[in-house]
Protein backbone atom coordinates (compact mmCIF):
# COMPACT_ATOMS: atom_id res chain seq x y z
CA UNK A 1 0.00 0.00 0.00
CA UNK A 2 1.50 3.85 -1.10
CA UNK A 3 2.14 5.76 1.68
CA UNK A 4 -1.14 8.39 1.39
CA UNK A 5 1.59 11.29 0.78
CA UNK A 6 2.11 9.68 -2.35
CA UNK A 7 -1.55 9.45 -3.43
CA UNK A 8 -3.27 11.90 -1.71
CA UNK A 9 -5.18 14.82 -4.45
CA UNK A 10 -3.60 18.54 -3.77
CA UNK A 11 -7.52 20.09 -4.06
CA UNK A 12 -6.02 23.29 -2.95
CA UNK A 13 -4.89 23.98 -6.59
CA UNK A 14 -8.00 23.39 -8.06
CA UNK A 15 -9.47 27.08 -7.48
CA UNK A 16 -5.91 28.54 -8.95
CA UNK A 17 -5.97 26.67 -12.06
CA UNK A 18 -6.01 28.01 -15.77
CA UNK A 19 -9.24 28.53 -17.70
CA UNK A 20 -8.02 25.61 -20.15
CA UNK A 21 -5.64 23.14 -19.47
CA UNK A 22 -5.89 20.46 -22.03
CA UNK A 23 -1.66 19.65 -21.40
CA UNK A 24 0.00 19.37 -17.98
CA UNK A 25 3.38 18.30 -16.30
CA UNK A 26 3.41 17.42 -12.77
CA UNK A 27 6.78 17.27 -11.23
CA UNK A 28 6.40 14.97 -8.28
CA UNK A 29 3.10 13.76 -9.45
CA UNK A 30 3.26 11.12 -7.03
CA UNK A 31 1.22 8.19 -7.25
CA UNK A 32 -1.01 10.85 -9.97
CA UNK A 33 -3.94 12.03 -7.46
CA UNK A 34 -4.03 15.42 -8.13
CA UNK A 35 -3.40 15.09 -12.16
CA UNK A 36 -6.63 12.65 -11.95
CA UNK A 37 -8.11 15.70 -9.79
CA UNK A 38 -7.54 18.35 -12.41
CA UNK A 39 -8.00 15.80 -15.40
CA UNK A 40 -11.70 15.41 -13.53
CA UNK A 41 -12.49 18.96 -14.24
CA UNK A 42 -10.73 20.04 -17.79
CA UNK A 43 -10.83 17.73 -20.69
CA UNK A 44 -7.05 17.08 -20.43
CA UNK A 45 -5.53 15.41 -23.72
CA UNK A 46 -2.07 15.22 -22.81
CA UNK A 47 -0.75 14.39 -18.77
CA UNK A 48 3.12 14.31 -18.15
CA UNK A 49 4.84 13.27 -14.70
CA UNK A 50 7.97 13.19 -13.09
CA UNK A 51 8.52 10.71 -9.89
CA UNK A 52 11.64 10.21 -7.76
CA UNK A 53 10.53 7.19 -6.16
CA UNK A 54 10.50 4.45 -8.51
CA UNK A 55 8.01 2.19 -6.17
CA UNK A 56 5.43 5.20 -6.69
CA UNK A 57 6.74 5.96 -10.30
CA UNK A 58 5.37 2.40 -11.01
CA UNK A 59 1.39 2.97 -9.22
CA UNK A 60 1.66 6.61 -11.31
CA UNK A 61 2.41 4.93 -15.37
CA UNK A 62 -1.11 4.00 -16.17
CA UNK A 63 -2.06 7.64 -15.37
CA UNK A 64 0.00 9.08 -17.48
CA UNK A 65 0.74 9.64 -20.77
CA UNK A 66 4.73 10.08 -20.43
CA UNK A 67 6.18 9.42 -16.95
CA UNK A 68 10.11 10.26 -16.50
CA UNK A 69 11.65 8.70 -13.39
CA UNK A 70 14.01 9.48 -11.31
CA UNK A 71 15.58 13.27 -10.70
CA UNK A 72 13.50 15.60 -12.32
CA UNK A 73 16.78 18.38 -12.77
CA UNK A 74 18.37 15.53 -14.96
CA UNK A 75 14.88 14.70 -17.26
CA UNK A 76 15.46 15.35 -20.93
CA UNK A 77 11.85 17.36 -20.46
CA UNK A 78 13.00 19.34 -23.93
CA UNK A 79 13.50 16.74 -26.13
CA UNK A 80 10.04 15.50 -25.66
CA UNK A 81 8.40 18.71 -24.64
CA UNK A 82 7.69 21.48 -27.25
CA UNK A 83 8.22 25.09 -25.97
CA UNK A 84 4.50 26.85 -25.53
CA UNK A 85 3.09 23.82 -25.53
CA UNK A 86 1.44 23.07 -21.75
CA UNK A 87 -1.43 24.86 -19.96
CA UNK A 88 -0.61 23.96 -16.64
CA UNK A 89 3.04 22.85 -14.69
CA UNK A 90 2.59 21.94 -11.53
CA UNK A 91 5.46 21.21 -8.48
CA UNK A 92 3.74 21.32 -5.37
CA UNK A 93 6.48 20.62 -2.52
CA UNK A 94 9.70 19.15 -4.75
CA UNK A 95 11.77 21.95 -5.62
CA UNK A 96 12.63 22.67 -2.18
CA UNK A 97 14.69 18.60 -2.50
CA UNK A 98 16.37 20.29 -5.59
CA UNK A 99 19.77 21.91 -5.71
CA UNK A 100 18.97 24.05 -7.99
CA UNK A 101 15.38 24.67 -8.02
CA UNK A 102 16.15 28.22 -9.69
CA UNK A 103 17.36 26.77 -13.16
CA UNK A 104 14.61 24.05 -13.05
CA UNK A 105 12.05 26.53 -12.83
CA UNK A 106 13.54 28.27 -15.68
CA UNK A 107 13.47 25.41 -17.44
CA UNK A 108 9.63 24.68 -16.95
CA UNK A 109 8.71 28.14 -17.07
CA UNK A 110 9.69 27.92 -20.97
CA UNK A 111 6.92 25.21 -21.77
CA UNK A 112 4.48 27.18 -20.61
CA UNK A 113 1.60 28.79 -23.34
CA UNK A 114 0.37 31.88 -23.05
CA UNK A 115 -2.33 31.64 -20.09
CA UNK A 116 -0.36 28.42 -18.81
CA UNK A 117 -0.08 28.46 -15.52
CA UNK A 118 2.84 27.28 -13.01
CA UNK A 119 1.54 26.11 -9.76
CA UNK A 120 4.23 25.77 -6.78
CA UNK A 121 4.14 25.08 -3.39
CA UNK A 122 6.98 25.04 -0.77
CA UNK A 123 7.24 25.02 2.97
CA UNK A 124 7.29 28.43 5.25
CA UNK A 125 10.63 28.89 6.99
CA UNK A 126 8.90 31.73 8.49
CA UNK A 127 6.61 29.60 10.32
CA UNK A 128 6.51 30.67 13.77
CA UNK A 129 7.24 26.87 15.36
CA UNK A 130 10.45 27.15 13.27
CA UNK A 131 11.05 30.39 15.11
CA UNK A 132 10.09 29.75 18.36
CA UNK A 133 12.34 26.65 18.51
CA UNK A 134 15.40 28.24 17.06
CA UNK A 135 15.18 31.13 19.60
CA UNK A 136 14.61 29.54 22.47
CA UNK A 137 15.86 25.88 22.17
CA UNK A 138 19.00 26.30 19.70
CA UNK A 139 17.15 23.41 17.68
CA UNK A 140 18.06 23.20 14.10
CA UNK A 141 17.15 19.38 13.50
CA UNK A 142 16.38 17.48 10.60
CA UNK A 143 13.75 15.67 11.16
CA UNK A 144 12.36 12.50 8.93
CA UNK A 145 9.06 14.81 7.77
CA UNK A 146 7.93 18.62 7.56
CA UNK A 147 9.44 21.84 7.63
CA UNK A 148 13.00 20.12 8.51
CA UNK A 149 12.71 17.29 6.33
CA UNK A 150 16.12 16.25 6.11
CA UNK A 151 16.06 16.10 2.22
CA UNK A 152 15.28 19.78 2.09
CA UNK A 153 17.90 21.60 0.62
CA UNK A 154 16.06 24.72 -0.20
CA UNK A 155 14.44 27.05 2.11
CA UNK A 156 11.57 29.60 1.56
CA UNK A 157 10.32 32.76 2.84
CA UNK A 158 7.13 34.41 1.10
CA UNK A 159 8.67 36.90 -1.20
CA UNK A 160 11.59 34.35 -1.71
CA UNK A 161 9.16 31.68 -3.10
CA UNK A 162 7.40 34.27 -5.28
CA UNK A 163 11.00 34.83 -6.68
CA UNK A 164 11.42 31.24 -6.98
CA UNK A 165 8.08 30.97 -9.41
CA UNK A 166 8.72 33.97 -11.44
CA UNK A 167 12.60 33.74 -12.20
CA UNK A 168 11.48 32.16 -15.36
CA UNK A 169 9.85 35.43 -16.73
CA UNK A 170 6.12 34.24 -15.32
CA UNK A 171 4.07 37.14 -14.29
CA UNK A 172 2.55 36.66 -10.23
CA UNK A 173 -0.60 35.79 -10.07
CA UNK A 174 -0.51 35.49 -5.83
CA UNK A 175 1.09 33.73 -3.33
CA UNK A 176 -1.14 32.10 -0.85
CA UNK A 177 -1.37 29.87 2.50
CA UNK A 178 -1.84 26.30 1.97
CA UNK A 179 -4.06 25.84 5.18
CA UNK A 180 -6.87 27.76 5.21
CA UNK A 181 -7.48 28.78 8.73
CA UNK A 182 -11.86 29.03 10.08
CA UNK A 183 -13.52 29.58 12.71
CA UNK A 184 -13.19 28.36 15.75
CA UNK A 185 -9.85 27.86 15.32
CA UNK A 186 -7.19 29.95 17.24
CA UNK A 187 -5.18 30.59 14.08
CA UNK A 188 -8.06 31.84 12.24
CA UNK A 189 -8.87 34.54 15.61
CA UNK A 190 -5.01 35.51 15.34
CA UNK A 191 -5.52 36.38 11.25
CA UNK A 192 -8.81 38.63 11.49
CA UNK A 193 -7.56 40.23 14.38
CA UNK A 194 -3.88 40.98 12.69
CA UNK A 195 -5.44 42.18 9.29
CA UNK A 196 -3.80 39.28 7.62
CA UNK A 197 -0.29 40.60 8.73
CA UNK A 198 0.36 37.56 10.79
CA UNK A 199 0.16 34.92 7.45
CA UNK A 200 3.66 35.16 7.25
CA UNK A 201 4.47 33.17 10.62
CA UNK A 202 1.21 31.01 10.77
CA UNK A 203 1.35 29.77 6.95
CA UNK A 204 3.30 26.26 7.08
CA UNK A 205 3.10 26.10 2.98
CA UNK A 206 3.24 29.11 0.75
CA UNK A 207 0.90 28.34 -3.02
CA UNK A 208 2.21 30.47 -5.62
CA UNK A 209 0.46 30.91 -9.01
CA UNK A 210 2.36 32.13 -11.83
CA UNK A 211 1.18 33.01 -15.09
CA UNK A 212 2.78 33.36 -19.16
CA UNK A 213 0.79 36.61 -20.10
CA UNK A 214 0.29 37.01 -23.98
Amino acid sequence: MLDRYYDTARTEVLPFLPARVTRLLDVGCGAGATTRAVAARHAVVWKGGIEYVDAVAAQAEPHFDRLWRGDAQAAALEAEIAPGSLDLVLCLDVLEHMADPWTMVKRLSALLAPGGRLIVSVPNIRHWKFIWRLLMKGDFRYRDAGLLDRTHLRFFVKETAAELATVGGLTLVGVHSVQRFRFPDARWLLMALSFGRLETLLAKQWLVVAERKS
